[in-house]
């Protein structure tokens, strides 16, 4: 008998595990509340606030890319990333390039010059500027990611809200 009730809840419980693996949810500065989550990361997708639904996917991963929405058209290409460049749409040309991101730090363009600092990140979350400071926290994140997928949730957080 008891083998008939645990074998159903072990599979409730990897059913479950199943679904918040590899999601990551993304929050305005240090905030947990679900009405303060600006996005989430799941399955390569970027999706408004706290949803699932197709319509609602602001930019999609695939490789080195991050596309618009849930497209796949090479002119809809937002980004491509390339040694921890990050170029405008389907480029890898240095007069094309956004940022640099290097040691935690996210810099303008293709400068690593403490002026051109935009972002530090540390521990899941991201400062404005040179700073540790709560008071310059931008966004956080509960899980972590990867270069491309930070590169997708830095233009979602920026661009779209």
């Amino acid at each position: 008998m008891k083998k008939w009730i645990i074998i159903p809840l072990l599979f409730i419980v990897f059913c479950s595990f199943d679904l918040q693996h590899g999601m990551v949810k993304v929050y305005h500065k240090d905030s947990r509340y679900s009405s303060d989550q600006i996005c989430n990361l799941r399955d390569g997708k970027v999706y408004k606030k706290s949803s699932s639904y197709s319509s609602d996917i602001v930019c999609r991963i695939e490789g080195n890319k991050i596309y618009k929405n849930n497209s796949t058209y090479s002119t809809d290409i937002i980004y491509t990333i390339k040694e921890n460049k990050i170029y405008r749409g389907n480029s890898t040309y240095s007069s094309d390039q956004v940022y640099t991101i290097k040691d935690g730090k996210v810099y303008k363009g293709n400068s690593t010059y403490s002026s051109d600092l935009l972002y530090t990140i540390k521990d899941n979350k991201v400062y404005k500027g040179n700073s540790t400071y709560s008071s310059d926290l931008y966004f956080s994140y509960d899980n972590y990611v990867t270069i491309e997928e930070f590169v997708a949730i830095l233009h979602v957080v920026r661009y779209t809200f």
